[in-house]
Formats: C-alpha cells, structure tokens, sequence
C-alpha cells in the first residue's frame, strides 16, 4: 500500500533525517558495539592496530577460545527467540494470567523467568551442545571468530563486582519504590485536587532539583555523619551511622527525584477523565479503592515510563554514591571509574571494559520488554485531555 502523497516526506528531509541517524550511529552507537567486541578479546586483540584482528581475533583463537560458525547461529538463533518472547509474548502473558490489580507481580516473575531461562539455555545448554557436535560438523564446527569470557569471570568473580551490582540493586530498588510510592498518590492528589498553592510548591520543588546534586549532598552529609549521636537516644548504643549505607544514598536520591516523578505522574493522571473515579464511587468504591482498582490499571503505562526514569537516575549515578558510599557498599558505575584510574596493564584495562559493557545489558533487557508501554507511556504524557 503506497503512503499518501500529503503524507510523503521530501527527499531533503529524508536525506537530513538518515545522516542524522547515521550520524548518532558514528558517535553513540559504535562505540558501544566495539568496547563490547574488545571485552571477549584477549589484550593483544582488543588493542591490536588493526580493526579486523579486533573483530574477528586471532590471537584469541591461537588460545583456543572461539566460535564455530554454528556456535554463531546457534546463538544468533537463541537470542532472536528472547528478543520476540520478551516484546511480544510475556507482555500479552502478563495481561492474560497476572491477578486483576497486580500486573506488577506477573511482570517481575515473567522477567524473571525469562532471564533465568535465558541464561541457562545460553550459557548453560548451548556450550554443551557445541562441545558435542563441533567436532563432527566439518567446515561448520572450525572456529572462525575470537571469543572469550575470561574478563568477564575476572571482572564479576575474582574482582567481586556481583557485589557491587548487589549493591546497586539495593539503591535502585528503594529509590524506585519510594518514588513511585510517593509519587503516585502525591501525583493523584495534585490531579484531583486543582490547589494552587500545591501546584506552586511542586513548581518550587522542580527549581531546587535543578540545583547541582553536589549542593544536596552537602547537606544531607552533615546529618549522615552525626546520625548515630542523634539515634544514641532512641536506640542506645546500637545506633547506626548512615554515612557510607545504601540509604544514605536513597534518601537523596529520592530528595533529587521526587519532584520530576510527581509532576510526571501528575501529568499521567490529569489525562485520565476524573468520571472514572465517580463511576468507581457510584459503584460502591471509596476513593482508595477506586485508586487502586480502576485508576491504577489505566495509569501503567504511565507508571512504568516514570519508573525508568527514577530508574536511571539511581542506576547511571556517580556523585551521590561515590561520595556517600564505603567501599563495600559501592555501586557499579563508582567501582568501574576506580577500574580505569587504577588499572595500568593491558589486560586490567580489558576486564574494566568488560565491567563497562555489563551494566548495559539491564537497560537493554529493561526497554526490550518495556518498549510498548515506555512508548504509551510517553505519548500519553505528551497529550494532555
């Protein structure tokens, strides 16, 4: 079917367009595919001179370490079938066999099973089934492209690093579900109410999260050093100090972030038509009820769009962890900056790089199977009703 000529765009924009694409290809997009080709490589590939022996990896394959070409699409394969089960199948899962208000809990246990399944069949069955059929398939079984995941095991098991994604796990999660807790309704109230004086203070408190995060950790860190002389009273000797802690790092975090998610949420609500809410009264609801029962399951979208915002904020930050964390409770993005300004071998830079390139794959997992509602999401706060 052609598209209407009203609608056809003209070659200049079509031209201005692509090398815009193109060109964001050139600057984001590449340098993340060659640190992640770099990371399966040996050092003497990954900062080989040539770009070719980078990719395809002699000197890894020397030590054999490789894959066949069935090794590729046998993997290839594995992997498209995630991509398609995670954008299409588990969100209509989801809707089909999540408890009616809870689609929050199918989506955790289908991303869960999708992950696991995942890695077993990747790293768990795939190996064995090279292992057995590599050497009878000829041409076919003959390693042709350099990879190894040595860095990899130096980076998350000899170097601790699954520590530091705990860690990280810890932060993100508190500082998602308070801001989301808190957002919601405060977002919902603001929606429903009209207050003007309600309206000014966000708007006040959108100006201060502007401020640079480094002013707020100056004031946070005062409290956080003295809190046990402030607990001693109320919890005696066994008075925590929160400086170095995870929520230390939530508490400001959430301060930094909670204005944005209100006035997101806020935007959300005030596009769902407030006769909703009375229908849900006239049928018996009270207004927490109504909420929770026939506001909450049209708000998702919206939800799960201003969830991954909070989401990158605490997952991507720098100052406010490395700052207000110890050593032992460091997040990921401080741990691979102290790889980089420590590490002077080639093969120290290699498992930095491999660090670098771990941290990407959640995100990547996260929009894979949030796409649709991240793009409903965004499209619903862009139209205000």
């Amino acid at each position: 079917m052609s598209t209407p000529r009203a609608l056809r765009q003209p070659l200049s924009l079509r031209i201005t367009s692509g090398a815009f694409l193109a060109l964001w290809c050139l600057i984001a997009a590449f340098p993340i595919f060659w640190i992640t080709v770099m990371s399966f490589k040996t050092p003497v590939d990954a900062f080989d001179a040539n770009p070719l022996n980078v990719i395809f990896g002699p000197a890894t394959r020397a030590r054999g370490h490789g894959l066949s070409l069935f090794d590729i699409i046998m993997g290839g394969a594995v992997l498209w079938v995630t991509v398609q089960l995670a954008a299409k199948a588990l969100p209509g899962m989801v809707r089909s066999y999540s408890p009616q208000g809870r689609q929050w809990m199918g989506w955790g246990i289908g991303m869960l099973a999708l992950a696991l399944g995942f890695l077993t069949v990747f790293f768990g069955l795939l190996p064995l089934l090279s292992d057995l059929l590599n050497p009878v398939l000829g041409p076919l079984g003959r390693d042709v492209l350099g990879l190894t995941t040595e860095h990899y095991e130096t980076v998350w098991i000899d170097r601790g690093f699954s520590n530091n994604f705990k860690n990280s796990l810890v932060v993100t999660a508190g500082v998602v579900t308070v801001s989301l807790t808190v957002g919601t309704l405060a977002g919902y109230g603001l929606a429903r109410s009209g207050s003007v004086l309600a309206f000014w203070i966000l708007i006040i408190a959108l100006v201060f999260r502007a401020l640079p995060h480094s002013v707020l950790v100056a004031g946070y860190l005062p409290v956080f050093i003295s809190s046990a002389e402030w607990l001693s009273p109320i919890l005696g000797d066994n008075a925590p100090t929160l400086y170095g802690k995870p929520w230390a790092v939530i508490a400001v975090l959430v301060a930094i972030n909670q204005p944005f998610t209100i006035w997101m949420l806020r935007s959300f609500f005030q596009n769902i038509p407030a006769e909703l809410d009375e229908a849900a009264r006239v049928d018996g609801c009270n207004h927490f009820q109504a909420f929770r029962r026939v506001i909450m399951p049209v708000m998702w979208p919206g939800v799960i769009t201003t969830g991954l915002f909070s989401f990158l904020l605490a997952y991507n930050d720098f100052l406010v962890t490395s700052l207000l964390l110890d050593a032992q409770n460091q997040t990921m993005v401080p741990a691979i900056a102290g790889m980089f300004n420590r590490e002077t071998t080639t093969t120290d830079q290699v498992v930095a790089v491999a660090a670098a390139v771990s941290i990407t794959a959640p995100l990547f997992f996260l929009v894979m199977v949030f796409q649709r509602q991240i793009v409903s999401g965004l499209t619903a706060g862009a139209v205000k009703g």
